[in-house]
């Protein structure tokens, strides 16, 4: 398997992605003969070894990596102590193309380490191991020890101890309790030889050649086959990721709800891609779940349908349009309002200060034309050069798409990328200043962000108001997986400071209008039960309609094993009031052929 680039997903949920890449080491001049691959691992996650050089650590190869940049071979003592903390195994960094087989039964001589894939500022565990190696083969043709087998049995059903808060929360020096706490037990199982056996699959296979499956098939499980990450308590402890030692040709094209059936087999190693991975030198068979793309309801003719969908840098040069057409034709049953986000500019991301996006939103309404769809009027303000955020050069922004046969849009001039967006009383009714308009544009909330997109629609004589939304990623979270636990979610300062806005402008309209008609929809890159939320819904002024959901169904986006919400549609009190129908429509983010990784919303409601 290549090695992957420092731009693969950048952290949406609960990783970190740095290019960086440290060690931990604990200075030390002395020198060990005579020691063991337990001794090395020892009873916490640090080595009492680091930085020492060791001398003639017997064990069996149980698997080679000969690609990429992490080359080497994993090592397994056959005589295990009677210490379920202390791992068996071990893996040695060769950096070059191992000369040994697996079966060989080798003694190493090199210096203990501790890496952190990614590098210290990720807050990822790290790895020991062993380096500058010097191995001397014994024999060949030893048989593997046999792998440890993890099921629902054996991965306890607490995710975490807390972390030591004399030491900056870190949980690395804190005794392994593998009998209490799933984390500590995978790590007593690091570059051992383990098994997994008929695992469901909880997230389609990657761009990268990875998946993820859970080891407890009732463990929090979606309503088609995931697992739902539900709380910051109730953590998803049988989640591991899948990677091979084979060719990555080779590796399953898995969606949500298969199974790997049979045996998958190989050492427990940990990267910044997901934290404990079995790295399999035997994958099982792939049986499929027969998952299909969701279509919603259509809408009645006294309903309105409002719909949020992030189209993922959707520019003209992508080869996506007709699917996305296709999609929000015939899965989402042609919306009367779609907010679209990550809309970019005519030319992507060439970065020569084009803001336009004229090219890119009349390609995809042409497309929703041709696969049977109405022909959209659209509205949007073309945001400030590079000042959104988003892929440089790309200047993403949030667009209203409106079927004008059904809706139509108050336009009323004074919008633009720089201008606030305000709240008067006309007639005894909210109006807005500027139609379209952006909410604060100039508050430091939305600084390399992008600003809220508000619109003024009328259905069938009522006046309805949409926010289009793509608040800040989750880009810097220290992930699940890490050595500070809890977890500190750094992301969520600016997106506190953002939901605060948005709050403080729908509080404007119901000022003016107790009864008005408002939507907050987009992709709010957080949970409905999170901080984010709690701030956007206020003392009642917007509620998230997915909890209307029963929670096995409440997920939009799947990451590392975890099927949770980033996308919302918030609605007002008089839209609650009314007998409304959501749908999260899971068209993507469960397929391993996604056109988008969001899965779009749906709202059906009467004003």
């Amino acid at each position: 398997m290549p090695s992957r680039s420092t731009a693969r997903l950048a952290a949406l949920t609960v990783a970190a992605v740095c290019s960086a890449a440290s060690a931990v080491v604990l200075t030390s001049p002395a020198h060990a003969d005579s020691v063991r691959i337990h001794d090395i691992q020892g009873t916490t996650r640090l080595s009492p070894y680091a930085g020492q050089k060791v001398t003639g650590v017997p064990g069996i190869v149980t698997a080679t990596r000969t690609y990429g940049s992490s080359k080497g071979f994993w090592l397994q003592d056959p005589t295990p102590d009677d210490n379920p903390a202390t791992s068996e195994g071990i893996f040695v960094f060769t950096s070059s193309t191992p000369k040994v087989a697996v079966g060989d039964a080798v003694t190493v001589s090199g210096t203990v380490s501790e890496y952190v894939p990614g590098g210290a500022a990720t807050g990822n565990q790290s790895l020991t191991e062993i380096s500058k190696p010097t191995v001397t083969t014994v024999s060949t043709g030893n048989a593997v020890p046999a792998p440890v087998v993890i099921d629902a049995n054996a991965v306890p059903d607490q995710y975490t101890p807390q972390g030591d808060s004399a030491d900056g929360g870190s949980i690395n020096k804190l005794p392994l309790r593998p009998d209490t706490y799933a984390l500590d037990y995978y790590e007593s199982l690091e570059g051992m030889n383990v098994q997994v056996k008929d695992v469901r699959v909880v997230t389609a296979t990657d761009p990268y050649a990875e998946l993820w499956v859970t080891v407890k098939p009732d463990e929090h499980r979606a309503a088609r086959g995931g697992t739902v990450y539900g709380s910051y308590d109730s953590q998803n402890t049988g989640r591991l990721q899948i990677q091979s030692l084979g060719a990555t040709a080779d590796f399953p094209t898995a969606d949500v709800g298969d199974t790997l059936t049979g045996t998958t087999t190989g050492p427990l190693d940990f990267n910044q891609y997901g934290g404990y991975t079995l790295v399999a030198g035997r994958l099982g068979t792939l049986k499929s779940g027969g998952l299909q793309r969701e279509t919603t309801e259509k809408q009645s003719d006294k309903q309105l349908a409002v719909a949020t969908y992030n189209v993922e840098n959707l520019d003209p040069s992508d080869k996506t349009f007709d699917q996305h057409a296709a999609a929000i034709v015939h899965n989402l049953q042609s919306p009367d309002i779609v907010s679209l986000e990550e809309i970019q500019d005519d030319n992507g991301a060439t970065d020569d200060g084009t803001v336009d996006a004229s090219v890119t939103v009349n390609k995809l309404i042409d497309a929703i034309v041709a696969a049977g769809g109405p022909r959209y009027d659209w509205r949007a303000i073309d945001p400030v050069n590079d000042q959104d955020g988003g892929e440089p050069g790309g200047n993403i922004r949030q667009v209203f798409l409106f079927n004008p046969e059904r809706v139509s849009f108050v336009d009323r001039a004074g919008g633009d990328s720089t201008t606030a967006v305000g709240v008067t009383k006309v007639h005894g009714k909210a109006e807005l200043t500027a139609s379209p308009g952006r909410i604060d544009p100039a508050d430091a909330a939305w600084q390399n962000s992008r600003k809220p997109l508000v619109g003024q629609f009328v259905f069938r004589g009522k006046t309805v108001f949409v926010i289009a939304n793509h608040l800040v990623s989750k880009g810097g979270d220290q992930p699940l997986t890490g050595q500070y636990q809890p977890v500190t979610r750094s992301s969520e300062n600016q997106r506190h400071a953002q939901a605060v806005e948005v709050n403080a402008f729908v509080k404007d309209i119901l000022k003016v209008q107790k009864n008005a008609n408002v939507l907050a929809v987009g992709d709010m890159n957080d949970f409905e039960f999170s901080g984010t939320a709690k701030i956007l819904e206020g003392d009642g002024e917007l509620w998230s309609a997915i909890k209307s959901l029963p929670a096995s169904e409440r997920y939009t986006y799947d990451y590392q094993g975890n099927a949770q919400v980033l996308d919302q549609i918030l609605i007002s009190p008089a839209v609650r009031r009314d007998d409304f129908a959501y749908d999260s429509v899971h068209i993507n983010s469960e397929f391993h052929d996604q056109i988008s990784d969001h899965d779009p919303q749906v709202l059906r409601f009467r004003p």
